[in-house]
């Protein structure tokens, strides 16, 4: 008998930022080197990409990538972007963190992207996370969680902490400790709400270009949790792609090691299986999936 891989779920963040991001979630997601993809909903390239996708449901966890920082909103959202633009991170940071952004102020928006995904795709998202992690921000978590529940959905989120030792053994282990700290509870408010989410969270990059890359990325799957979930941004370049974010020379490199011959070893080898949503959730909160 062999013996029973650890799950993982590796997730491609982006898809509809720009064709060339698309296009390269889709090959990864075709050849079987991610197991789940999140869209940014606001980004006029989302819909043309969303079709091509959508043929990949039940292979392949689809999942709303909750966008507050990049491109513009859906609607009118008079708090957080008066002159029809998204705020830069630090912006939003501010905003949330000072207290004067409320969940009323950002609850539109959110409405918005769901309802976008849900016209694009033809069903909920099978996951909810957040473009840079907003979704686990004050003031953002409330508005997404009332939200979530308001519509009955029965997805999982993304937690993006993990435990500290897990944290130090990776690559970017700062960025990673600041962002589980801007989170820290964000994981049980979940599931007080009722939703399930993974446990184990790991794939932070400097985004630059260099040398190594394999190396560093594999350093992402040491200690990983119980239902992990990996992170990834991989993509070609593009206008698009450079006109809306800043991590450019990098998607590329991630594209392709995950579709290299080392990754697919290095799976392998460390008995890790791809699949579409942490395998701990229990049947009740899962999205039912097609037969």
């Amino acid at each position: 008998m062999l013996p029973e891989r650890h799950p993982v779920v590796l997730c491609a963040d982006d898809y509809g930022l720009s064709p060339g991001v698309s296009r390269g979630i889709l090959h990864l997601a075709r050849i079987g080197r991610i197991s789940a993809a999140g869209s940014m909903t606001n980004i006029p390239a989302f819909p043309d990409a969303a079709p091509a996708l959508r043929e990949l449901r039940g292979s392949v966890g689809l999942g709303l990538h909750l966008t507050l920082t990049t491109g513009a909103p859906l609607g009118s959202l008079p708090r957080l972007a008066p002159g029809g633009r998204l705020p830069p991170l630090g912006r939003l940071l501010r905003l949330t963190l000072s207290g004067r952004l409320k969940p009323v102020d950002v609850r539109p928006e959110i409405e918005r992207q769901l309802d976008a995904f849900v016209a694009a795709m033809g069903h909920p998202p099978d996951f909810v996370d957040g473009h840079q992690h907003v979704h686990v921000l004050p003031g953002v978590r409330a508005a997404l969680l009332a939200a979530l529940r308001a519509r009955g959905w029965r997805g999982w989120l993304r937690d993006p902490g993990d435990r500290l030792g897990a944290i130090r053994a990776r690559p970017q282990a700062r960025k990673a400790l600041v962002v589980a700290a801007l989170g820290l509870g964000f994981g049980d408010a979940a599931r007080r709400a009722g939703f399930s989410t993974n446990r184990g969270f790991s794939g932070f990059s400097d985004f630059a270009e260099g040398e190594g890359f394999g190396e560093a990325f594999e350093r992402s799957f040491r200690a990983l949790g119980p239902a992990p979930v990996v992170m990834c941004h991989p993509g070609e370049i593009d206008d698009g792609l450079r006109a809306l974010d800043p991590a450019v020379a990098s998607r590329p490199l991630e594209l392709a090691y995950l579709g290299s011959e080392r990754f697919g070893a290095f799976l392998e080898q460390q008995g890790l299986r791809l699949v579409p949503e942490p395998e701990h959730a229990p049947a009740h909160a899962r999205t039912a999936r097609p037969t």
